[in-house]
This record gives C-alpha cells, structure tokens and sequence, in this order.
C-alpha cells in the first residue's frame, strides 16, 4: 500500500501568515518557511511581533475565515484520494487550519496547536513532535507504507528525503537551489504525472 503525504500550506491553500500580514500591514509577518528553516526561531519571532502590536488568535481566525483553497486544490486532492491514501503534513496548527480542512472534504491533518490567555492573545505554541513530518513518514514506512511526499519548503525537505520518493511543488529559487536531488513541479497537473510516476517506480 502505498500513501502521499502533502504539505498544506503553500501546496493545497494560501500562506496563512502571509494573508495575515497583508490584512493587517505587517510586513515582518511575511516571513514564512520558505525564508527560515529554523521552525522555533520562525514561530518565536512571530509570537513577538503579535504581542508587540497587541494581536491575537481571534484576529488570525478571522483572516482565515475569508481564505480559500488554491484554485484546483480540492479537485486535486479528490483525484489524489481515489487513487492513493492520503495525510497532510504540516507545520501549520488546528486553530488555524480547520476552516480551510472543510472547504477541502476533511482529508487526515497531522499538525501543531497553538496556546491562547484568556484574552485570546497567543503565549505559546506546542509541536506534535520535533520534526513531526520527517518522523511521521518514518512512521508510515514502519507499518510498511511506500511513501511519496511533497512540499514547497525548508521544512518539509527533511520529509521528501525520508520518503521513498520526494517532490517539490511551486518552491522557491532558494530551496530549488539548495535541494536540486527533488523534482519540481508547478501545477497540479505535473504534480499528479510526478506521483503517479514515482508510484509506479517505488512499487507496493
């Protein structure tokens, strides 16, 4: 049996943290994965400018609520699904994600959650696990899974190369320059021809 395993955001829907910086002005908000690697110095940077300018989750969730997926996402995913099992992997978190996981058909959502005061202001966050996308395809190929990931950024490179077939989609120059060993694609449609590719190679 054989599973796929996508990143969500920049992948399946919008940058939620660059939608959020537009809506609000914040340039500093735009900085996402695909700039830094390091997840914890990203989210800890964020958590600051948020305090710093008095913004909470209320105000993150209601940017979200007027997303939607990328054009195409869902009929790819739909297509994905009858061919393929398939889990989200991301470094996003359910507070976030789970209005856009709707207008998606609720495909399985592995990621993060997020800590709020009373007032709704974020104090903190909690990883599933460090490096939970790499660990989750170790996971899946314990129960004997042939993986196939693919992913836009720093962080989900650790999880291309631990599948059994990796492949980047709609990255940018810098990780396409550092990670030349994955495929890249730029729409859906190649996205689909390389998975069904690598399915057949890497076999049951």
């Amino acid at each position: 049996m054989q599973i796929v395993c996508l990143d969500l955001e920049g992948v399946l829907v919008p940058e939620i943290w660059i939608a959020f910086a537009e809506r609000t002005g914040i340039p500093e908000l735009r900085r996402t994965t695909r700039d830094e690697p390091d997840y914890d110095k990203l989210m800890k940077y964020r958590l600051a400018i948020l305090a710093e300018k008095k913004l909470g989750l209320p105000d993150i969730q209601e940017v979200i609520g007027g997303l939607e997926p990328l054009p195409g996402a869902r009929q790819f995913i739909d297509d994905l699904r009858e061919r393929f099992q398939l889990v989200i992997l991301s470094d996003t978190f359910y507070e976030f994600a789970m209005p856009l996981m709707r207008q998606l058909g609720y495909p399985a959502l592995f990621c993060h959650r997020l800590e709020a005061d009373a007032s709704g202001m974020l104090v903190n966050y909690h990883l599933r696990q460090p490096d939970q996308k790499r660990e989750s395809v170790k996971a899946f190929k314990s129960l004997n899974f042939r993986t196939i990931a693919a992913g836009d950024s720093y962080n989900d490179t650790a999880m291309l190369a631990e599948a059994h077939a990796g492949i980047l989609f709609c990255p940018p120059d810098n990780v396409v320059r550092e990670f030349p060993q994955f495929p890249v694609t730029r729409d859906y449609a190649a996205l689909m021809a390389r998975i069904v590719e690598a399915s057949a190679r890497i076999g049951e």
